[in-house]
């Protein structure tokens, strides 16, 4: 793909509306043909390491809380509510919702950006449990593991893209 906004439309969403990453690794000239899912996830992924913590601050805040408002109200990506869907979070009790929301909100005023999983493989519980493992954390590991799992989300995301052809 030789067309920078071909390739930004196509891929400017792996990242949760953070084009710029896709922007800067097609300007860099990190794409390399033909596009490869690993290739391209890494290209991303550099372009994502090298920002700095502000722009990487900006794209954990682009993230949706799980089983949030922006759910409930239907205001999440396609991308989003899909990978939420998948896990179940669509379909929780009062009780359960309840506790993402507690959850929820002691995680953003103890980091300032909402919990982010790459839900794939996950379900409802086993994100709970993760939930109350990492609220504990330090701000410093938890801002280290949630740029991790973005990374996760968009490799998922890219091979979802590759995959539709």
């Amino acid at each position: 793909m030789s067309n920078r906004n071909d390739f930004v439309t196509r891929f400017g969403g792996v990242f949760e509306h953070s084009p710029w990453i896709a922007e800067r690794a097609f300007d860099n000239g990190h794409i390399a043909q033909p596009l490869a899912a690993g290739p391209l996830h890494k290209a991303l992924c550099t372009e994502f390491r090298a920002a700095s913590p502000d722009e990487r601050l900006d794209v954990l805040r682009a993230h949706p809380d799980l089983a949030g408002k922006l759910a409930i109200a239907g205001g999440l990506t396609e991308e989003s509510k899909s990978e939420q869907a998948g896990a179940g979070l669509d379909r929780l009790s009062a009780e359960e919702h309840a506790r993402f929301t507690e959850l929820n909100t002691r995680y953003m005023t103890d980091f300032g950006f909402p919990f982010i999983i790459a839900v794939k493989g996950h379900d409802k519980d086993s994100i709970l449990a993760a939930f109350e493992t990492r609220v504990r954390n330090d701000s410093e590991t938890e801002f280290a593991t949630a740029c991790a799992e973005v990374e996760k989300i968009a490799g998922f995301r890219i091979h979802a893209i590759l995959a539709e052809g």
